[in-house]
C-alpha cells in the first residue's frame, strides 16, 4: 500500500525541526542546555524559583548560556566579567526591554521609565527620576517624611507592647504598610495605613486594594509572553484583570494628581509640603505637551511599584537574617547605643554614615537575598559579543545577580550570614561586578539612594528602640518564594519589646 504524500511532508518536517533544535549547533552562539524541544525550547527544564534553575544550568554548562524559552532567545549570564560586559562595552546595545503583556497595560503601552525602549523619551524620563525626584537634594527635602514615618511606627510597637512581656509583630506587614506609606506620602502627600487613616476609610480601602493586586499581577506569569501561538488561551484571563487593574489604577491616580492640581497657587495648603506630584506639575507647565497626566501617573506608579515591595522585602530579610544571628543583632545595637548614646535621642539618617556594622548587615542582606535575583530583563538591540560569542539582535538578557552574589567562587561561605565581610569595602568590591543588588549599567535602578536610606533608618531604629527573639526555638524560615522581588514563603513573625536603654525615651511618649 503506497504511503500517503503527507506522510512524507510531516516526517520531513520533524526531522527538519529536530535537527534545527537538538542537532546541528548555531555558530558562534554560547553553549547551550542539552534537548531544546520544538516550540518550548529549554522551558521543560525550569523550576521555581527561576533564579535558582538557572543557577544550577550555570553550574553544569558555564556563565554564559544561550537558551531558548518558548519563542525567545535568552541569554543568561551568571559571571561578573560577563554582566560587566554587557552593562559597559555593551551597555546600549542592551539598554532595550522585551515586551511582556504586563508592559503593555501596567506600563501605558511600554512608554513608562520601566518598560520605555533606550531613546530619547526614556533618556528623558531617566533624566527626570535621576534629578528631579530621587536625587539627593530631592531625598533630603523628603528626609522628614521617613522619619515620621518610622517613628510612628516606633510609637505604635511601644504602645502595643505595654503591658506584655514580648509582643508578637507581624514584620511582613508592617514593613509592607512602612514602605507604601513612605511612597505615597513622597509622590501626592497621603498615607493609608497606621494612625489617623479613619477620616479617609473609602479612600484607604481603595488604594489597599490596588496595591495589592498590582504587586500581584506585576509578578505573573504569562505564558503567551513565551509562546505566542498560547496567547489566546493562556493570556485571556490576565489579560482581563490587567486592563480592569489599570483602569482603577489611573483613575486613583488621576484623582491624586487633581487633588494636588487645585492646591496649587494656595499658600496655606502649599505650605504642607512639596510631593513628587507637585514637581511634575511643575515640569507639566513648562512643558505641558511633553509632561502630559499620562506621563505623570506612569512616573507616579513606576515610583509606588519599585520603591515599596522591594525596601519592604529588604527588611523581612534583614531582621529574619538578624534573629537566626543573634549576636550580629547584638553588636549592631551596641554600635547604634555606644554612637548614639542611651536614652539621648532616636536615630536619624545623618548617624548612618557613623555606623559600619549596620550598613554591612543591609549591604550581607542585599548580598544574600538581593531585591531582585534576576535584574529586569534587556533586549538586544543590534548584533554584539559577549564572553567571545553571538549574541543575534532581538535576544533577551537575564543577569541572575543572585547566583553571582552567592558564588563560592567570589564570597567565602556564601550561605553563611557575615556582616563582617563588608566592613571597609562600602558595600563594593574592586574585583568586577559581584555585587548587583540595584543592577548597572544605564537601566541600573534610580532608585538606590531611597532604598539604603528608607531601609537604614527603619531597621536601625527598630534595633535601637526594641529587643527582638523569634517566636520559638526555631530558627526562621528562610524559605525563598517565587517572585520578581524574592518573597519569603513564610512572612516573618518576630517578638519585640521595648529596649531598656530606651526607657526614658519611651517613658515620655
Amino acid at each position: 500500500m503506497a504511503i500517503p504524500f503527507y506522510c512524507y511532508f510531516l516526517l520531513f518536517l520533524f526531522l527538519f525541526i529536530l535537527t534545527k533544535h537538538l542537532v546541528l549547533p548555531s555558530k558562534g552562539l554560547p553553549p547551550s542546555p542539552a534537548l531544546s524541544l520544538p516550540i518550548i525550547g529549554h522551558l521543560h527544564l525550569f523550576k521555581k524559583p527561576l533564579h535558582r534553575s538557572f543557577a544550577k544550568l550555570a553550574e553544569q554548562y558555564g556563565p554564559v548560556l544561550f537558551i531558548r524559552m518558548g519563542s525567545r532567545p535568552v541569554l543568561l549570564v551568571s559571571s561578573p566579567t560577563a554582566a560587566e560586559e554587557c552593562f559597559t562595552k555593551n551597555d546600549i546595545v542592551f539598554a532595550n526591554r522585551p515586551r511582556f503583556l504586563s508592559g503593555k497595560y501596567l506600563g501605558y503601552n511600554y512608554t513608562t521609565l520601566v518598560w520605555a525602549s533606550y531613546g530619547h523619551h526614556w533618556r528623558n524620563l531617566r533624566r527626570i527620576a535621576s534629578l528631579e525626584l530621587l536625587s539627593s537634594n530631592r531625598l533630603q527635602m523628603f528626609c522628614s517624611i521617613r522619619v515620621d514615618e518610622v517613628r510612628s511606627l516606633i510609637h505604635r510597637l511601644f504602645l502595643d507592647s505595654e503591658g506584655v512581656e514580648f509582643r508578637t509583630v507581624d514584620m511582613k506587614s508592617t514593613f509592607f504598610e512602612l514602605a507604601l506609606n513612605v511612597m505615597m506620602r513622597l509622590i501626592a502627600g497621603k498615607r493609608y495605613y497606621g494612625e489617623n487613616v479613619e477620616e479617609k476609610l473609602e479612600e484607604t480601602r481603595k488604594f489597599k486594594k490596588i496595591a495589592v493586586e498590582t504587586f500581584q499581577l506585576s509578578g505573573a506569569t504569562n505564558i503567551g509572553d513565551f509562546l505566542p501561538a498560547l496567547k489566546w488561551v493562556g493570556s485571556r484571563g490576565l489579560e482581563k484583570r490587567l486592563v480592569i487593574l489599570q483602569g482603577k489604577r489611573d483613575k486613583f491616580m488621576q484623582d491624586l494628581i487633581e487633588e494636588r492640581r487645585r492646591t496649587r497657587g494656595d499658600s496655606a495648603l502649599e505650605n504642607r509640603g512639596k510631593t513628587m506630584i507637585d514637581v511634575l506639575l511643575s515640569l507639566q507647565e513648562a512643558e505641558p505637551e511633553y509632561y502630559t497626566d499620562d506621563i505623570i501617573r506612569g512616573m507616579m506608579q513606576v515610583l509606588l511599584t519599585a520603591g515599596s515591595d522591594t525596601s519592604a522585602g529588604a527588611m523581612e530579610w534583614a531582621l529574619s537574617l538578624l534573629l537566626n544571628n543573634p549576636e550580629s543583632l547584638m553588636k549592631a545595637q551596641a554600635e547604634i547605643h555606644n554612637h548614639i548614646g542611651q536614652n539621648c535621642r532616636l536615630l536619624e539618617e545623618s548617624d548612618f554614615t557613623e555606623l559600619p556594622y549596620l550598613r554591612s548587615i543591609i549591604n550581607e542582606t542585599l548580598r544574600m537575598y538581593p531585591p531582585a535575583p534576576l535584574l529586569p530583563a534587556h533586549e538586544s538591540s543590534e548584533e554584539c559579543t559577549v564572553g567571545g560569542f553571538h549574541v543575534p539582535r532581538g535576544t533577551m538578557l537575564l543577569v541572575n545577580a543572585w547566583f553571582i552574589q552567592n558564588d563560592p567562587k567570589i564570597w567565602a561561605e556564601p550561605r553563611k550570614f557575615k556582616p563582617e565581610r563588608f566592613q571597609g569595602l562600602e558595600g563594593e568590591r574592586k574585583d568586577g561586578m559581584v555585587f548587583l543588588p540595584f543592577g548597572a549599567g544605564r537601566r541600573g535602578c534610580p532608585g538606590e539612594g531611597l532604598a539604603i536610606r528608607m531601609v537604614g533608618l527603619a531597621l536601625g531604629s527598630l534595633i535601637q528602640c526594641f529587643e527582638w527573639k523569634r517566636i520559638g526555638k526555631e530558627m526562621v524560615d528562610m524559605t525563598e518564594g517565587a517572585g520578581l522581588t524574592l518573597p519569603k514563603v513564610q512572612p516573618l513573625l518576630a517578638m519585640c519589646r521595648p529596649h531598656p536603654a530606651m526607657e526614658n525615651y519611651f517613658s515620655k511618649l
